[in-house]
């Protein structure tokens, strides 16, 4: 049985703003210049410098290519097999519900790809059970690639001593509003209370202005959502480990106020029409060309929306609260996706090689791209003088005040329990429910699969 892996709740508050350039191997002050090729780290002894060709694929979930981080990955990898002419890396780039199914399905086979991406703790664990990925202490150990990371990020990647999986970022969920709708509805200050938000979801409905941006068809985005609600009505974190500990149950006053106030948003058409057939790429373009007012997600989208044509027009507030209770500074903390290695990988040595190439030099790259905002690794560098925009400076200056926070849903539960969680607020979309009949569905769900 793997340990019992430590909680993140502090991690984002202790060290999300540390960056350190230096971290990638590069001497200059502001890491903004230099090409990251210049610190390249060296291929693997008997690696893949040389000899055979090799060819490995690296599965991903950068289907948008105009965001910085899929321009990142094309850089990257691009750089690797400039250096390593032997070397070939196949991209199979899918949205992030078709990976995790495509991926279980590999699992099932034993056909994990050479690189593949995983969720942290819970969605980690059954692949780590089985055996399927590889331990990669090694590839930290390389380069100083370890002290890169932000302190106790990795233990949510970790089991028994070892790290199975290298995160893509560090985040907490922010609400991204365009101010210039905001305007034309009328309304004046951001919310911080539901109530306020609520009202003003009517606001910019009746000026027929879609108030929210999601893409339910990926069904995780409503369960993010969601969870920042259940954050604030059982007045601060872990709810849902009291359920694993047996204080509390799924039909809990905090868990029912939470189905209803999500309930409220939907009722009062806080959401694009047809949500549910909208992927969530397409459901951050909604926001992203000025056709919604608010997009609820996670700090990885500062960069897209930065580049975007309302970047200039978009601010960023906390979660308010519901009836009185949560503290704006505790957040829904997103230890990103990890980068994982197929223990039966037939170039396990290569990976490991490129992996550590990747890994190491992402940060400045990211810096470069002005995608700063929501990294695992420390970074370094003035962003003002590196012109980032008020809105990244903003999102980062909201990491220093994090107090602590939840995890994703299903990166708390096994996957049998959040499944059912995902299939039935996705639902909530299509029909309303009572909220206690929901309630009723997540315990019985827990109860047969604990």
């Amino acid at each position: 049985m793997a340990k019992k892996m430590k909680t993140v709740g502090m991690v984002l508050a202790a060290s999300a703003l540390t960056l350190s350039l230096a971290a990638c191997g590069s001497n200059n002050d502001s890491g903004n210049n230099a090409s990251p090729s210049g610190s390249a780290p060296a291929a693997s002894e008997g690696g893949a410098a040389g000899g055979e060709n090799v060819s490995i694929t690296f599965q991903n979930i950068y289907p948008d290519p105009t965001t910085p981080t899929a321009k990142a990955l094309k850089q990257l990898v691009q750089e690797y097999q400039d250096a390593h002419p032997n070397v070939k890396i196949e991209l199979d780039t899918l949205n992030t519900d078709n990976q995790k199914q495509k991926l279980k399905t590999q699992a099932a086979s034993k056909q994990i790809p050479d690189i593949t991406m995983v969720n942290p703790a819970a969605q980690m664990k059954p692949f780590v059970d089985a055996g399927l990925f590889a331990p990669l202490n090694d590839v930290l150990d390389k380069n100083g690639l370890k002290d890169t990371y932000q302190a106790g990020l990795l233990d949510n990647y970790s089991f028994d001593g070892n790290v199975y999986a290298l995160p893509d970022g560090n985040n907490i969920e922010v609400v991204f509003y365009n101010k210039e709708l905001f305007e034309q509805a009328g309304i004046s200050k951001i919310p911080t209370t539901f109530d306020e938000m609520l009202e003003d979801v009517k606001a910019l409905k009746a000026k027929g202005i879609t108030p929210i941006a999601i893409g339910e068809k990926d069904s995780w985005t409503g369960s993010f959502l969601f969870m920042n609600i259940l954050l604030r009505t059982n007045g601060g974190p872990g709810f849902l480990s009291d359920v694993v500990s047996g204080k509390k149950t799924f039909e809990d006053p905090a868990f029912i106020t939470a189905v209803d106030k999500f309930q409220d948003l939907v009722q009062a058409g806080a959401f694009p029409d047809g949500a549910t057939s909208i992927d969530a790429t397409a459901g951050s373009n909604l926001f992203k060309t000025g056709k919604a007012a608010m997009f609820i997600l996670g700090t990885w989208e500062t960069g897209a929306i930065d580049s975007s044509s309302v970047g200039s027009k978009v601010g960023a507030f906390q979660f308010p609260t519901v009836d009185g209770k949560g503290d704006l500074n505790e957040y829904m903390l997103a230890p990103g996706t990890a980068f994982a290695i197929s223990a039966n990988s037939k170039h396990i040595d290569v990976a490991k090689d490129f992996l550590n190439f990747y890994t190491l030099n992402l940060p400045k790259v990211q810096f470069e791209l002005k995608n700063a905002v929501g990294q695992p690794q420390k970074v370094e560098g003035d962003l003002k003088a590196a012109g980032y925009s008020d809105l990244s400076i903003d999102v980062m200056n909201m990491f220093q005040g994090v107090k602590g926070g939840d995890l994703a849903f299903d990166n708390t539960m096994v996957p049998a329990v959040a499944q059912v969680h995902l299939n039935s607020l996705q639902n909530l979309f299509v029909q309303k429910v009572e909220s206690s009949q929901v309630a009723k569905e997540h315990q019985a769900a827990y109860e047969a699969n604990k």
